[in-house]
């Protein structure tokens, strides 16, 4: 049996400049962190022939090429496997809709979990790679890099995506302290709803392409990558609410699917709390939001938000992971 470990993913300010529509023009960053909530694939040698695949169903098939879960079905695919296997996944959060990228998650999670299977190592970038061929190439999602990286390097970065498709990673560097204090200050609510983050991103990647303004919005989301890593390496903590908010309020320029009153009410409500800045996590519509808020002031937030269901988290500097590895001694034909 091989399980992986693979965590989330909290996007701090450029989301969106990773859909392929915008950087193969303009060239687009996100920074970003991993954090401590996670999704678990098992891969196991099954008895019987077939594949037996549990998630919030479950599918019992002959082959590779009958399993309904498009992720794993192309998963499968990529590695090579057709048969013989047993695939199981669990995670720390609701699966659809977080705004976390827990689909890319449990991507790098199967395709780690699968090469393992199979004896063969990948790096993590490797992995991050080999997730955005499955994801966007195999399966046609129209989403972004930026999950596929994050969720497999781990660790607080700056994710560029360059005009010719690579992409590169750098560690954000900053005096002792200071990425404590910033993790120390945000934090999470989950809002609810259910929404779709391919139609946001397929809304937003239109619009985008078609407006000036909101290409401009972009661009100045990207140029706060860079401005939130320099105020984070000369130590000033204290930035990343400011500079939150002003993402978010550029974000919501993009699509009018990105937020909507009930979001609107939270943001204001935490905002007069004690918030400096925050965000919902992802394309937008429901699911987390995250608020930087100086540690006196938050039980006045917790207090003006006690609707809402705190969740506590803390930075991931791991990515993905083998957690158990115990191969079989005879491993059964594959095809």
């Amino acid at each position: 049996m091989i399980i992986s470990k693979t965590p989330l993913r909290l996007s701090f300010v450029g989301g969106g400049s990773d859909l392929p529509s915008y950087y193969r023009e303009e060239g687009g960053a996100v920074l970003s962190t991993s954090i401590d909530k996670f999704v678990y694939v098992t891969v196991n040698q099954r008895f019987e022939e077939g594949i037996r695949l549990s998630y919030s169903r479950t599918e019992i098939v002959p082959h590779a090429r009958e399993i309904e879960h498009v992720l794993v079905k192309a998963g499968l695919e990529k590695v090579g496997i057709h048969s013989g296997v047993e695939i199981t996944s669990i995670a720390d959060i609701p699966s659809r809709g977080s705004g976390m990228g827990s689909s890319s998650s449990f991507t790098v999670g199967l395709l780690h979990a699968l090469h393992a299977f199979t004896g063969t190592y990948k790096s993590k970038i490797d992995l991050g790679r080999e997730a955005c061929e499955v994801e966007l190439d195999m399966c046609g999602e129209p989403i972004g890099k930026q999950d596929q990286y994050a969720a497999a390097a781990g660790g607080l970065n700056v994710i560029e995506f360059h005009p010719d498709d690579t992409v590169t990673l750098a560690p954000i560097v900053a005096p002792t302290g200071t990425i404590q204090q910033v993790e120390s200050e945000l934090v999470m609510f989950y809002v609810g709803g259910d929404r779709s983050a391919s139609k946001i991103l397929e809304q937003q990647a239109r619009e985008v392409s078609r407006s000036i303004d909101k290409k401009q919005a972009l661009r100045t989301m990207v140029s706060l990558v860079y401005a939130l890593r320099d105020e984070l390496a000369k130590g000033h903590a204290q930035s990343v609410g400011e500079i939150l908010h002003e993402n978010w309020e550029l974000k919501r320029q993009l699509t009018g699917g990105i937020s909507n009153a009930m979001i609107d009410d939270v943001y204001d409500t935490a905002m007069r709390s004690g918030a400096t800045g925050g965000k919902l996590l992802g394309a937008g519509g429901g699911g987390f939001m995250v608020f930087s808020v100086p540690q006196a002031r938050q039980p006045e937030l917790r207090k003006a938000l006690g609707d809402l269901r705190e969740v506590p988290f803390s930075f991931d500097k791991n990515g993905t992971s083998i957690v158990f590895y115990q191969p079989e001694t005879q491993t059964r034909r594959q095809n």
